[in-house]
């Protein structure tokens, strides 16, 4: 079990966090002198491990002060946190509640804290994400203007397009000069790109959103992916296996490299039309597909070759 936790309740405005060994509690701010507030309570305290729930947009500047702080800490799924508070009983939900909840769920299940990351890594991931941000409205313009008949509104949403794509440019080429900068990290993305399929965009994006990738088992990579088919079965009833949970941007990133992989990498092509013709469903194969790129992608990265295609 872990020694000592501090559960940390993250919502668009505060903080509020509990201290599990001393039963204390303490609510800051959701901004960067909150941040400084928590960090100056915590103190020199680097055994305490602080458990917070993933929320989206709104725990992203917290993540970044811990990490660079180098407190130890481990970002939990909603659900799992929620699944948690059911089995021991705790039905209410207020911030609180939820702070003293994670706090005991990071003894009882003797969590292990994430990896520290470094500022590169988080500025990577910032400019991933407004990244992914432009390319959805970027998507939503065109679709607008596919249908769009005034001459105005088509006027301003061509100029919104061809704004957003000199954005993506420019977010593209800032990424390009960080990883370029840290040279472990542009020869990790070089070996990604040795993959049939994927390109340079998502192998950054496979190694910032997954920085397990390269460290931990198969098995064990493609679960964090939500790429493991998960058995549902009771007494003789027997369901169908389902992926489940999971990092949904990863899902996203390597969707389209498996399409092109099934067209152009033959040793995954073969694998796609053997599961086809065996009645898989496409959607079923496509999944298989994606969860053996990432499989092949930790393998690389872990034994530091690049890839080869398989010999007839």
């Amino acid at each position: 079990m872990a020694k000592d936790t501090i559960g940390i309740d993250v919502s668009k405005d505060r903080l509020d966090a509990f201290w599990y060994s001393q039963e204390e509690a303490w609510s800051v701010a959701n901004t960067a002198e909150g941040f400084e507030q928590l960090c100056a309570w915590i103190g020199q305290n680097d055994n305490v491990l602080i458990v917070f729930e993933a929320t989206g947009a709104y725990h992203r500047g917290l993540e970044r002060h811990l990490s660079l702080a180098g407190h130890p800490y481990i970002k939990v799924n909603p659900k799992q946190a929620r699944r948690f508070a059911q089995a021991i009983g705790r039905l209410a939900k207020t911030d609180s509640v939820d702070a003293k909840m994670l706090a005991r769920m990071g003894v009882v299940l003797d969590l292990t804290p994430q990896q520290i990351e470094s500022k590169d890594v988080h500025d990577l991931r910032e400019l991933l994400t407004a990244r992914r941000a432009l390319v959805k409205d970027q998507i939503t313009a065109k679709t607008r203007l596919s249908t769009a008949v005034n001459p105005l509104i088509r006027e301003q949403l061509s100029r919104r397009i061809g704004d957003i794509s000199a954005d993506v440019k420019a977010l593209d080429e800032a990424i390009a000069q960080i990883a370029r900068q840290r040279g472990s990290l542009e020869e990790r993305i070089r070996r990604l790109t040795t993959i049939p399929g994927i390109g340079r965009l998502t192998a950054t994006t496979l190694l910032i959103d997954m920085p397990e990738l390269g460290q931990i088992d198969s098995k064990k990579i493609a679960a964090l992916a939500g790429l493991a088919p998960m058995t549902q079965q009771s007494g003789k009833w027997q369901g169908k296996e389902r992926i489940t949970g999971g990092r949904a941007s990863l899902r996203r990133a390597i969707y389209m490299p498996a399409l092109v992989a099934i067209r152009f990498n033959r040793d995954l092509h073969d694998k796609y039309q053997q599961m086809v013709k065996a009645g898989k469903a496409k959607k079923v194969a496509i999944t298989a597909i994606m969860r053996r790129i990432i499989v092949l992608a930790n393998t690389l990265l872990r034994e530091g070759r690049d890839w080869q295609p398989q010999r007839p």
